[in-house]
């Protein structure tokens, strides 16, 4: 029996990987079944793209005594450091967050992925690259060996990490960006989209541009 997925969010993160959990389906495989979201701005009983909002995020707690499992999917640039903070309100016992692994992503022998992460369609991942808790690594993302990678990351698609980097909790790295290997990406910073960072990054600092520069803080 698939065990059923709770997807905290809406439309954009959680909506892709609602879909992406259903084509999984498709394809045969039944680990995991996606049950519908919790989301604040739509009402209980309304569709988020045909899947039913189930409850406000705040009534999580009689989903997590009903054993669901749940993606948490609420990251925005602005406002990283409250949605994390809004994780852990929310008390999810680590075992019922859902580990996704979509059957079209390469995922090599010693990645470790920490609970709650999301690995989508044609995703590489190579070896020895660990990953926290409830990271996404979007479509076509390429993630090089021997990577650490903290709690919160976010892997736009088609973005490529060069090896031996490391990257703290909350960093988002852009659609079509590319990080070069041997570089340490501070908590909350982010690399813009079609990015080429060749240097670290600061605490919450925004880099965008080929080769990319610092364009302002997040916060």
């Amino acid at each position: 029996m698939s065990k059923k997925i709770i997807i905290i969010g809406g439309v954009g993160n959680g909506s892709v990987v609602a879909h992406a959990i259903t084509d999984a389906n498709k394809r045969g495989y039944n680990e995991w079944e996606c049950a519908g979201f919790l989301n604040d701005k739509i009402s209980i009983g309304e569709n988020i793209e045909s899947y039913p909002v189930l409850g406000k995020i705040h009534d999580i707690q009689k989903f997590i005594d009903q054993g669901y499992y749940f993606y948490y999917s609420i990251f925005r640039l602005y406002t990283k450091q409250q949605r994390i903070e809004l994780f852990y309100e929310l008390n999810i016992p680590e075992s019922q967050l859902a580990t996704f692994i979509h059957p079209l992503a390469y995922v090599a022998p010693g990645v470790k992925l920490g609970p709650g992460c999301v690995v989508m369609p044609n995703a590489s991942l190579s070896p020895s690259t660990t990953f926290g808790k409830c990271c996404g690594i979007m479509i076509s993302s390429v993630i090089g060996h021997n990577i650490v990678i903290g709690d919160f990351c976010h892997f736009a698609g088609a973005c490529c990490v060069g090896a031996f980097t490391k990257l703290e909790d909350g960093v988002n790295i852009g659609a079509n960006a590319t990080v070069r290997e041997y570089l340490t990406l501070a908590k909350f910073s982010t690399v813009g989209m079609g990015a080429m960072l060749t240097k670290n990054t600061g605490e919450n600092e925004i880099w965008i541009g080929n080769p990319a520069r610092f364009y302002k803080k997040s916060d």
